[in-house]
């Protein structure tokens, strides 16, 4: 429920103001002047405050000077104004206000501002969420989520994130589960010139075909049954950044025909609106398809394909790169040390080399899970051949018939 601080010296303002508010279901609170109000922001939460101008103690002028100052919050102020002084209003929407209304108050103008100020507060909310979300990104890019192996295959993924990453050409990555798509999208986010703004990740095999484009553009109040409010779609939460588009290969063809009008135009309509929105999103999809046999078999769209796919990067499976398990055995041993806050484990060189022998069909997803699971039952703080012997291939299960 939405928070509102009604800040007036007036008492029958504030009644007037509080009755209305309550009736349309908002959570209000009340101060009687400039100095109760700033009091009230500083120890509470507030979505809006509507603010009389001249009031005693502090007017409504210097109280928003100060909360800029000293909260620096996402309250949005609304300021109330009598009619002679209008002109200090408009100066208060200079310094930070989001609007203003004339007292006496008109009940259609008033609910209008609160619920666009209150859009705008879940706006400015969400996208500090998102900034925050980037920075710890960033971080876990540098530190945890590096590209690790030497061989020839790997390092040809390397080479091509280079010269890619700091344009803004559209990348489609293919490989098998687990070799690591999302990651190559990572870093080619954090060598970009978008870096800066939000990378943002959509899998469009978990989310069902009726609701992907809602997720992907959005949707206006009312446009369908459970649409009790708007909500910002992917391609505007990513305007400027980037949008990852894993298993592209699993959406609908309806979702399909947007995503191709909304990169050949750079618009977007959220569902149940006529309004165009523009968007500056750079696309990285990525699929564990071949899409040109989905585009035989009329599951995919040949012209999406050619959209998406304007640099192609193929992620090698594990198997490939055998030569790299040893990095990246070292480098999950010492994550896992860190996540459990305890030295790192070692592993012997015939250890090593009895894992470059195993099938890895879950490939870099289930060594590092293997890994993990030869820290615990390992018995010692060397990880031996036996070892991997005796725990790193899945237990047997039993079929029905050696039951």
């Amino acid at each position: 429920m939405a928070k509102i601080l009604i800040i007036d010296d007036e008492k029958s303002i504030r009644y007037t103001l509080r009755d209305i508010l309550e009736f349309e279901k908002y959570e209000v609170d009340e101060a009687q002047d400039g100095e109760e109000g700033f009091q009230m922001l500083q120890n509470g939460e507030y979505d809006v405050a509507l603010c009389d101008i001249q009031m005693p103690k502090m007017n409504g002028i210097e109280l928003l000077e100060k909360y800029n100052t000293d909260i620096q919050g996402d309250t949005q102020f609304i300021m109330i104004t009598a009619y002679g002084s209008i002109k200090m209003a408009v100066e208060a929407t200079k310094k930070g206000a989001y609007d203003f209304i004339q007292k006496p108050p008109d009940l259609n103008r008033l609910l209008l501002c609160v619920r666009n100020a209150l859009d705008k507060s879940n706006l400015v909310t969400e996208t500090k969420a998102l900034r925050t979300e980037t920075k710890l990104l960033r971080k876990k890019v540098s530190r945890t989520y590096d590209i690790i192996g030497e061989s020839d295959p790997i390092n040809r993924v390397k080479e091509m994130i280079e010269k890619v990453a700091p344009t803004d050409a559209r990348v489609l990555i293919t490989g098998p589960n687990g070799s690591g798509k999302e990651l190559v999208c990572k870093w080619i986010h954090a060598k970009s010139g978008r870096v800066d703004k939000p990378l943002i990740e959509v899998n469009c095999a978990a989310i069902p075909g009726e609701l992907i484009e809602s997720e992907l553009f959005g949707h206006e109040k009312g446009a369908f049954t459970s649409a009790v409010k708007q909500r910002i779609g992917k391609f505007e939460q990513a305007n400027g950044g980037t949008l990852f588009l894993d298993e592209i290969g699993d959406m609908s063809l309806p979702a399909q025909a947007k995503v191709l009008r909304a990169l050949q135009e750079g618009k977007i309509t959220r569902v149940g609106g006529d309004k165009e929105i523009k968007v500056d999103v750079r696309v990285v999809a990525a699929t564990n398809k071949d899409l040109r046999e989905e585009i035989k078999n009329n599951t995919f769209r040949e012209d999406l394909y050619h959209r998406i796919g304007v640099i192609l990067i193929h992620v090698p499976p594990l198997n490939e790169r055998r030569a790299d398990i040893p990095l990246l055995v070292e480098k999950f041993l010492n994550d896992i040390a860190e996540d459990y806050g305890a030295a790192p484990k070692k592993i012997t060189p015939e250890a090593v080399t009895r894992m470059q022998a195993l099938e890895w069909t879950g490939n870099i997803r289930e060594l590092r899970n293997v890994v993990e699971r030869l820290v615990i039952m390992s018995s010692n703080d060397i990880i031996t051949e036996e070892d991997v012997v005796n725990y790193a291939p899945p237990p047997h299960v039993p079929t029905k018939s050696e039951s």
